[in-house]
């Protein structure tokens, strides 16, 4: 059980133009249009696991298999729905494997648990995250390890994408939705897109939408996802105030990868402001798995490189 406590221990022109008027029309639309950008700066709690917010209907996330009495997800044993249409057959045998392990008392390496980047989706888990927008890009800091990810605005993917940890983000406003794509996720040792261990290959594909909503458009998914996923009190350093009705920060991603999954799929993230400060947590890598009595999977060279 000490293992699968472990896996959850775990974003800032004006001109004046005397004698050519259409150059003045445009500098007032712009100044318009950047006025009617959303501001979605500031500290965002999402506080529960294992994270994703199933849509109520259409192909999305994977649920965990066990649940507590009151129907919650058991966050101490992750068994993904292996059955769900999303996946393919082999990606469907990786996720049931996990889960027999879960299943087991034993705790599988996740990118949380093993301090290595999680990428996107995967990283939508973390309970806090802080976003700082600029005209240029948008910046995402997640509390778990310091984490960061930049999203370059109103720019192309390059040609040649070189694979990151987090891929290559370019990102548009379309009227008051942030829209953000991400592709060249690096495949790592342990690459998944979710706690339940699912794959993806070199063409994951991510689509971000960002909107500030009010409470009662997004209360459905916010009852949804209490339903859905374990949110321990004041668990995590991300408090927020329960009773606020104002604003959320709602995020529906989409995911395709054609080596994994059937079909494209969509899943939520509802933020709300946390009431608490920026909190510093290190993932600090311990190579020596004391639960387990062996040595965790970090990098190692075989010989020297130079």
């Amino acid at each position: 059980m000490k293992a699968l406590r472990r896996n959850f221990l775990l974003l800032m022109t004006s001109a004046a133009v005397a004698v050519m008027p259409g150059l003045g029309q445009a500098a007032n639309s712009a100044a318009q249009g950047a006025a009617s950008i959303p501001d979605f700066s500031g500290l965002w709690a999402h506080p529960s696991l294992p994270g994703f917010e199933p849509l109520a209907s259409g192909p999305t996330s994977l649920k965990n298999r066990v649940r507590r009495p009151d129907g919650v997800s058991n966050v101490l044993v992750l068994v993904g729905d292996y059955t769900n249409p999303i996946l393919k057959p082999q990606a469907a045998e990786t996720v049931k494997k996990h889960g027999e392990i879960s299943q087991a008392g034993v705790g599988y390496p996740t990118p949380s648990n093993q301090c290595w980047p999680g990428g996107v989706p995967y990283v939508f888990w973390d309970f806090l995250m802080q976003m700082f927008q600029t005209p240029d890009q948008i910046t995402f800091v997640y509390r778990h390890g310091n984490e960061v990810r930049r999203v370059r605005m109103n720019q192309p993917h390059p040609a040649k994408v070189t694979p990151s940890w987090y891929g290559d983000s370019v990102g548009h406003y379309e009227g008051d939705t942030l829209v953000i794509d991400t592709v060249g996720i690096k495949v790592g040792p342990f690459a998944m897109v979710d706690m339940y261990g699912t794959p993806f290959t070199e063409k994951l594909h991510v689509v971000e939408r960002y909107r500030l909503v009010d409470y009662d458009e997004a209360k459905d998914a916010i009852e949804r996802n209490r339903k859905e996923n374990f949110e321990p009190p004041g668990y995590g350093g991300a408090p927020y105030d329960r009773n606020d009705r104002g604003k959320v920060l709602q995020l529906h991603f989409t995911v395709e990868d054609e080596g994994v999954f059937t079909t494209p799929w969509t899943s939520s993230i509802t933020y709300r402001r946390s009431t608490g400060p920026w909190t510093e947590l290190i993932c600090a890598e311990n190579r020596r798995e004391y639960y387990a009595d062996r040595d965790s999977e970090v990098p190692h060279a075989d010989k020297p490189d130079f």
